[in-house]
């Protein structure tokens, strides 16, 4: 896996899908290909890869808007 692509992990999106994600605290957005599955963590609905949440301005964990 490469990190510095613009990929995620969802638990019920079909792989291959797009999703656009935005961050409510940078109101910027970065549009994902789903290639594998995840979080498996209570609370979270999605997991991007470090270059996707480089480009939201995310470092940890923040509140997401999925579309």
């Amino acid at each position: 896996m490469n990190p510095n692509v613009m990929t995620a992990a969802h638990r019920a999106r079909p792989f291959g899908s797009h999703v656009t994600v935005t961050s409510h605290s940078t109101g910027r957005s970065v549009t994902v290909r789903i290639n594998d599955r995840g979080p498996f963590v209570k609370g979270r609905c999605i997991d991007l890869s470090t270059g996707a949440a480089r480009e939201l301005g995310m470092a940890g964990t923040t509140t997401v808007s999925l579309r």
